[in-house]
């Protein structure tokens, strides 16, 4: 069985409060992870999120107009009705 390639890594080096530091040390620990792959997998999963945020769809005029009809059309139906006559646990 051929023996996988080598991923080269880089170091990245950063300067962090001592509490903070600390935060991310007691996080780790209960997943039992090291700091280092606890940065890396919140890093890498903060970068992912940002990039599907931005994401672009285009769509033909017909379909963008269909769109925009639909979001300006006024809420209605049994289920808005139902969650508008929800009780609000904010209220008294």
């Amino acid at each position: 069985m051929p023996a996988s390639p080598k991923i080269a890594t880089r170091a990245v080096n950063l300067r962090i409060r001592e509490d903070v530091r600390d935060l991310i040390d007691h996080a780790a620990s209960t997943q039992s992870k090291t700091r280092s792959e606890f940065m890396i997998d919140a890093a890498r999963r903060a970068a992912e999120d940002t990039l599907l945020d931005q994401t672009f769809i285009r769509v033909d005029p017909e379909t963008y107009d269909r769109f925009v009809e639909v979001l300006d059309r006024p809420p209605g139906g049994e289920a808005y009705e139902r969650l508008m006559s929800a009780p609000r646990p904010w209220k008294d």
